[in-house]
Formats: C-alpha cells, sequence, structure tokens
C-alpha cells in the first residue's frame, strides 16, 4: 500500500513538472523589461561572476580580489562607521543593555550621551521592530525639520517631512504620483544618476534629457532646458517636473545660487513640480552647497508672488557623505508648495507600504542631528567625521589629477567628493596590464545614459 501511494505521489509530481511555467520573458510586464539600470547592469554581474570563482578557490583569473565600485557603497570600501552611529543603534536593536548602564559605560565605554539619545528614541518609536507612523516617527521629523530650519535660515514643517527607505524610495514614491501615463515626461539631467531613467521606465513615462554645461563646471543650462522642453511638448509630451541632482552625481559638482534661481524661473514659468536630489550636500569642499529651498525661500521673499505656487521635493539620505549607512536605508523629503490634496495622496501612497524602516529612521535622527559640542561623544565624532571628509576630498583630488595627465581624457575639477564624477575618455585601460589602449571603433560617449 505504501508503494502504491509513493507510485501515485510521483505521478502526479511529474504530470505537473512538464507543464509551463505561467510567466516568460514574453509575458511579465514590459516596462520592467524596458528599464535600464546600468549601475547594478553587466559590468557588476561580470564582477560578482569572477568574485564568486575567486571565493571558490579559482586560480585562472589575473587577479586575486574585486572591488565594486560601480555604485556609492561606501562602506564595502572599507569606510568605517561612525562610532556614535553605532552604538546607539546596538542599544536600539538591543535594548535589554539599556537596564545595566553602568557597564555599559564602564565595561564597553558607551558615553552617556549615546545611553540618553537611544532611550530618548525608544521612548518616541518604543521598538525598532515594530512599525511607525507612515510618514515617519514623530520625534525624528521633528528632528529633520530643525535641522533644515538651521541650514537654510527658513521654518520646515514635519508635516511636510516623509521618512523613506532611502532616497531611492522617495524618489520612486514622487514620480509615482506625478506621472499619470505614457504622456507624462520629467526633464533629467544629463550626465544624470540612472535611478530617474529607469523609474520613468518602469512607470512608461517619458524621459526628456537635458545636458549640463561641462565647460561651465557642470552648471545647468538655463537654454538647453528651454530648448529640450519646447521640442517635448511639441511632440506630445506632457512635461511636468524637472530633476535636478545637486551636488551633481556623477558631475562632482556643486550649483551656484544662479543656476538655482534660473532653475527655479523655468519651474515658475513652465509650471513644473522641482524634484532636488540633495543626497550629497555634505560632500561639498569647494564653495558652499546652497539647498533649492533655500533659493526658492529667498526668490519668494524678493519676488512677491510669482514662485508663491512652485512645487519642491528635496531628498537627503543617510547612505552618502560621512554617515555612508547605505545597508540601513534611511532617508526623507520635503513638499513644499504643494496642494494639501496631493499631499494627502502622497501620504496614502507611503502609508501602503507601512512605513520605511525604523532602525534607518533613527540613523536619520542621528545624522541630522549629531553630538554638540561638551557633550561626551563629540570630540570622536569631530575626529570621524572629519577624517572620513578629507579622506573623501585628498581621493577625489588624486583622481583628478590622475585624470588631467592621461592622453585623451578631459575632466572638470571636482566641487565635492562622490565616488564617481564625470570625464569624458578616448582611452580604455587594460586591466591585467594596467596598460591604456585606444578605445577599438571609437565613438564619441553618449551624453544621454
Amino acid at each position: 500500500m505504501q508503494t502504491q501511494t509513493t507510485v501515485a505521489y510521483t505521478t502526479r509530481r511529474t504530470l505537473t513538472a512538464v507543464a509551463p511555467r505561467r510567466l516568460t520573458l514574453d509575458n511579465i510586464n514590459p516596462h520592467v523589461k524596458a528599464a535600464k539600470y546600468a549601475v547594478r547592469g553587466e559590468i557588476a554581474t561580470k564582477a560578482e561572476e569572477y568574485r564568486v570563482r575567486l571565493a571558490q578557490g579559482d586560480k585562472s583569473l589575473p587577479f586575486d580580489s574585486v572591488i565594486f565600485a560601480n555604485i556609492g557603497n561606501p562602506q564595502q570600501l572599507d569606510q568605517k562607521p561612525i562610532s556614535y552611529f553605532r552604538q546607539v543603534l546596538s542599544l536600539l536593536e538591543n535594548p535589554v543593555l539599556l537596564e545595566n548602564p553602568e557597564s555599559l559605560r564602564t565595561t564597553f565605554g558607551y558615553p552617556q550621551d549615546v545611553i540618553d539619545r537611544a532611550k530618548a528614541l525608544l521612548a518616541d518609536v518604543q521598538s525598532v521592530g515594530a512599525y511607525s507612523h507612515s510618514q515617519g516617527a514623530p520625534l525624528i521629523r521633528d528632528s529633520v525639520a530643525k535641522f533644515i530650519e538651521q541650514r537654510d535660515g527658513f521654518p520646515a514643517n514635519p508635516q511636510d517631512l516623509y521618512l523613506t527607505a532611502g532616497a531611492s524610495s522617495g524618489v520612486s514614491t514622487v514620480l509615482n504620483i506625478i506621472c499619470d501615463g505614457p504622456s507624462a515626461g520629467v526633464l533629467v539631467p544629463i550626465p544624470q544618476y540612472p535611478l530617474y531613467t529607469a523609474t520613468l521606465s518602469l512607470l512608461d513615462a517619458q524621459c526628456v534629457p537635458y545636458l549640463l554645461d561641462e565647460h561651465k563646471a557642470w552648471g545647468t543650462d538655463v537654454n538647453a532646458i528651454k530648448e529640450n522642453l519646447s521640442k517635448a511638448k511639441a511632440a506630445g509630451t506632457d512635461v511636468r517636473a524637472i530633476v535636478v541632482i545637486n551636488p551633481g552625481n556623477p558631475t562632482g559638482a556643486s550649483l551656484s545660487a544662479e543656476d538655482i534661481k534660473g532653475v527655479l524661473e523655468v519651474a515658475a514659468e513652465e509650471r513644473l513640480v522641482v524634484i532636488a536630489d540633495e543626497v550629497y550636500q555634505t560632500n561639498v569642499f569647494a564653495g558652499e552647497f546652497i539647498s533649492f529651498k533655500k533659493g526658492l525661500r529667498q526668490l519668494q521673499q524678493e519676488t512677491p508672488g510669482k514662485y508663491d505656487n512652485v512645487e519642491l521635493v528635496s531628498l537627503h539620505s543617510v547612505s552618502k557623505g560621512m554617515v555612508g549607512e547605505c545597508g540601513h536605508r534611511g532617508g526623507y523629503f520635503e513638499l513644499v508648495g504643494f496642494d494639501p490634496e496631493v499631499a494627502a495622496q502622497i501620504y496614502k501612497y507611503v502609508s501602503i507600504m507601512l512605513c520605511p524602516p525604523v532602525i534607518g529612521q533613527c540613523l536619520v535622527e542621528l545624522m541630522v542631528n549629531p553630538p554638540k559640542e561638551g557633550e561626551p561623544s563629540y570630540d570622536l565624532y569631530q575626529k570621524e567625521y572629519n577624517g572620513i571628509k578629507d579622506g573623501l576630498r585628498s581621493r577625489a583630488m588624486a583622481l583628478y589629477e590622475a585624470f588631467q595627465e592621461m592622453e585623451g581624457v578631459e575632466c572638470q575639477e571636482p566641487q565635492v567628493s562622490i565616488c564617481p564624477f564625470s570625464y569624458r575618455s578616448r582611452m580604455l585601460i587594460n586591466q591585467t596590464t594596467g596598460r591604456y589602449v585606444p578605445f577599438p571603433n571609437h565613438q564619441p560617449p553618449h551624453q544621454g545614459y
């Protein structure tokens, strides 16, 4: 009897196994197939293949390690986490440790302000394993609002802030709200971080590229924006928004007040939502970072009425800069000038996802509200923070100087220390010999993607 039962079961499994799969490349969402995201594309896939081969003992490759430089991933490239952040997070993840604060101080070297901050955050979120408010925990949004006000000199309302699972999540939310169909278009700077073109492809919306001015330190060219906007409108595209990446990724440029004003003027005239990606704002080492929020508020003071209805979304993240905690997925965006009914729909949209990661939210709070002078953790925090900042700057300049010495390469001097920054080359590097070789069948690099 047991044998007969087994045979019948085996037969049924065999019949099921030969049935065709429901999903094939031909019937899945075509917009997913159309999307391109080179940051995690073919080169990254090949690098992972090499990493696995090396881990399995393959000795046939002419190198013994792989460095993944395809994406801004600071800690994978040995940027050390800031002690204060990790100490607080460790107590949030295991709050039972707070029951013995004396041991934390004497045995493990936790400063009192670390213990106090962990208790304050837990009082608000209760547990990092519990859902929070869909916009993010109230105390954390209050801290972000105070940070923005201190940075810009203009008030921020915690009700206009949305904590996110990194800036990428915020970008996806905003574009999902803005794009209402295949005719919707968004102006995107070129060079750009490919998150924007990929997300627009997923939404079956139109990317309207505008070229940055390489010889103006990769600043915005208002004439180029207007020209491409006019072409897109003439082709039937309903251009609804403009993306500005400031500081620039991958250009390493920081927009001037005049550049920001030019973009906001176009936005006011053409009724464009401004999406300001400002995740590298702490990496500026030449000049100063000026947020689009500050630029907009100043224009609204100088010219009452003209800019009152400009809609602005600005984004920030814990993934970049001196924090470099991209794996914790923390970030935020602020809405400025939005219709309350539209804001309510954005709230509904983020509510569908329940809430952003709570541990990432807490890290956002630590980023915007670090130890203050006179507090026990201040000196070590400053040492670590400035050490990372100086190291990033020196590496950016070393790379720039190396490019300057290369034949066939043009490179603008960076103003911001980010992982990549743009250059143009007619040469390739042979990764085995380290020598430069002519680019085969050279064609000018595509300035778009």
